[in-house]
C-alpha cells in the first residue's frame, strides 16, 4: 500500500509517499480502507520533532491521526461494527490507503468521507478545552484563532450549551464566525479594547498560538481561566497547555449526535491527495484556515 512517511524530523520536504506493508487490526482495533484523512496541526508538530508525547517517536514514521473510511478488518474483542461499515475515528498513520483505528463511530447519515475525516481530533479537543476552562452556560468565552477546525467546533458546541462566544479571526473570516453564532472581531492592533467593548470574557482559549497569552490573562483576570492548545510557552505565564486527549470514543459519539441534530458542521476548506501532503502541511502551518483541510485517498 501507499502511505506518507518521514525518516527524519524537519520541514514539509521530509514527507515522502512510499510503499509500505499493510497494517492489521489488533485486539480492540479495526482497520479501514481510508477514504479521507484529517490534517491537524499536531501532524506537522510531530513531523518537526516537537516533544508532544512522553514516548520518543521511532523513525521512519507515518503521519496522521484522523480518518474516515470503510471497515475491512475487525480485531478480536470488537463488537458493534462489521466489515463494510462506514466509520470515522482516530488511529495512527492515517495518511495512507489502509489505517488501524483505536477509536471510531459510525458516520452520521448524509456525511461524506471527506467531511467526516475532519471531525475526530477536532471535536475531542473542543470538548476537552471547554471542559477544562470551566466556562458555564450564561458566561462568555473568548476564542482566539476561532476560524480553524477546533475553533469552528468550539463555537458551535459552546453556543449549543448556552455559552456566549466572542471569536477573533482575520477580516476575511468575520462573517464565517457570525454564521457559527459567535460575536466576531478581528485580531491585530486594538483587539483587546474591542473585546472589552463587547463585554469582556469569563474564560478564554488560545487556539492559534499567536502570542496573545498575556492579553487573554488580562481580559479574564486569572491565568486559570485561560487554556492554550498551541503555545508551548503558556505554562511560563501560569496558563495550562492542554495536549493530552480525553476519551475519544465519547467525543466521537457526541460529535455524531451533534451532527445528526444539525448542531455541528465544519466545512472542508481544501482537499489534497496523498502526494500533496507536504502542501497540506504548509497550508496548515500558515494558519488562516476556515474549517478543515483533509487528504483524500
Amino acid at each position: 500500500m501507499k502511505r506518507v512517511s518521514f525518516a527524519e524530523f524537519g520541514g514539509p520536504d521530509v514527507l515522502q509517499l512510499v510503499a509500505a506493508e499493510e497494517p492489521h487490526a489488533g485486539p480492540g482495533q479495526i482497520r479501514i480502507a481510508v477514504r479521507a484523512a484529517g490534517v491537524n496541526p499536531v501532524d506537522w508538530r510531530v513531523r518537526e520533532g516537537q516533544k508532544l508525547t512522553a514516548h520518543p517517536l521511532e523513525l521512519p514514521a507515518g503521519v496522521g491521526l484522523d480518518a474516515a473510511g470503510v471497515v475491512d478488518e475487525v480485531g478480536t474483542g470488537v463488537e458493534g461494527v462489521e466489515v463494510g461499515d462506514a466509520v470515522f475515528g482516530e488511529g495512527t498513520s492515517t495518511y495512507a490507503e489502509f489505517a488501524v483505528l483505536a477509536a471510531w463511530a459510525r458516520m452520521p447519515e448524509g456525511l461524506t468521507f471527506e467531511e467526516a475525516a475532519g471531525y475526530p481530533s477536532v471535536v475531542e479537543t473542543a470538548l476537552r478545552v471547554i471542559r477544562e476552562v470551566g466556562v458555564r452556560p450564561g458566561q462568555t468565552l473568548l476564542v482566539s484563532g476561532a476560524s480553524g477546525g477546533v475553533g469552528s467546533a468550539v463555537l458551535q458546541i459552546a453556543r449549543d450549551r448556552g455559552i456566549t462566544v466572542i471569536g477573533t479571526a482575520g477580516s476575511a473570516n468575520q462573517e464565517y464566525l457570525r454564521s457559527l453564532g459567535a460575536v466576531a472581531t478581528t485580531y491585530g492592533e486594538g483587539w483587546v479594547e474591542r473585546v472589552r467593548q463587547l463585554g469582556g470574557a469569563d474564560a478564554a482559549l488560545d487556539l492559534a498560538g499567536s502570542g496573545v497569552i498575556r492579553e487573554l490573562v488580562q481580559l479574564t483576570g486569572d491565568p486559570q481561566k485561560v487554556i492554550s492548545i498551541a503555545d508551548l510557552g503558556a505554562p511560563e505565564l501560569g496558563v495550562r497547555f492542554s495536549g493530552v486527549a480525553g476519551s475519544v470514543p465519547e467525543a466521537l459519539a457526541e460529535a455524531a449526535a451533534l451532527i445528526s441534530r444539525g448542531k455541528l458542521h465544519i466545512p472542508v476548506e481544501k482537499s489534497y491527495t496523498l502526494a500533496e501532503a507536504a502542501a497540506a502541511h504548509i497550508d496548515s502551518q500558515a494558519g488562516h484556515t476556515r474549517g478543515r483541510r483533509v487528504i483524500v485517498v
